[in-house]
């Protein structure tokens, strides 16, 4: 949730357990009392703002609410000089080190050297968790697919070849979901291998498109639709959604750490 001061009036975005991030609506403020509507959900969102936490009621129950980590650099601090070598994070063998999150629903394979989905159904994570990274992923997605790459399991960067027309900047391809448009324009090439280079620092992101530069080092401001948590400040896996469409592949998948 985003809170702001718009000339005495409160505006609020938010971003649910699903979906993109979206302003709510009647949102009133009495001192320490928030109250508002989320679209179309029935009932009203019921918060206390009290001694640094969201206390109160939301349509599905009792909630607690406590401010975002900044995860800002120190600007008094060196940034890293170097990266470790990258490692691959799938064998283009079998599925080790990866889990589905939901098992008896997945039709994630590994084939031909590729991570596979087959058809709508589970989506994929990596067993290990991380912080700051570079990440090179390369994914082949057919014409009306639909796909992500979650950094951290809590930022989307969206792959997606839908219909003309559907998608705006902000949920197009290479989008940080619903809140960084790309900059630039690329190609598209449905049915084609195409590569994300992503380095994620903090909450500040770069995303290269087939060495096309279309996000530079811009600021997250929180967690996008479908993510695993909102737990910021802790390390997280490489994530990738599978229960929209099939048919979406991913190959050479690595990723490098800072060096100390």
């Amino acid at each position: 949730m985003e809170f702001a001061d718009e000339d005495g009036t409160p505006a609020i975005r938010m971003v649910g357990r699903t979906g993109s991030v979206h302003p709510v609506h009647n949102a009133k403020l009495e001192g320490t009392r928030l109250t508002f509507q989320d679209g179309p959900s029935p009932g009203a969102w019921q918060l206390i703002v009290k001694d640094r936490k969201l206390t109160g009621q939301s349509p599905d129950g009792r909630l607690i609410g406590v401010p975002a980590p900044s995860l800002k650099y120190d600007a008094s601090q060196p940034a890293p000089r170097a990266w470790s070598s990258p490692e691959p994070l799938f064998n283009g063998h079998d599925l080790a080190g990866w889990e589905p999150d939901n098992p008896a629903a997945s039709h994630w394979i590994a084939e031909n050297g590729e991570l596979q989905n087959t058809e709508a159904g589970a989506n994929i994570r990596t067993t290990r968790k991380f912080g700051d990274f570079k990440l090179h992923i390369e994914y082949n997605c057919p014409p009306g697919g639909n796909s992500g790459v979650y950094l951290r399991g809590r930022y989307e960067v969206q792959v997606e070849y839908e219909p003309a027309g559907k998608n705006d900047s902000f949920h197009s391809m290479g989008s940080i979901y619903g809140f960084i448009p790309p900059s630039t324009v690329v190609n598209p090439h449905p049915g084609q291998w195409e590569g994300y280079d992503v380095t994620l620092m903090g909450r500040n992101v770069t995303v290269v498109r087939d060495g096309v530069l279309i996000i530079d080092n811009a600021e997250i401001p929180g967690i996008t639709g479908g993510a695993l948590d909102s737990r910021e400040g802790d390390p997280g896996p490489i994530y990738l959604q599978g229960d929209h469409t099939g048919g979406l592949k991913y190959r050479n998948i690595t990723i490098s750490i800072p060096q100390p």
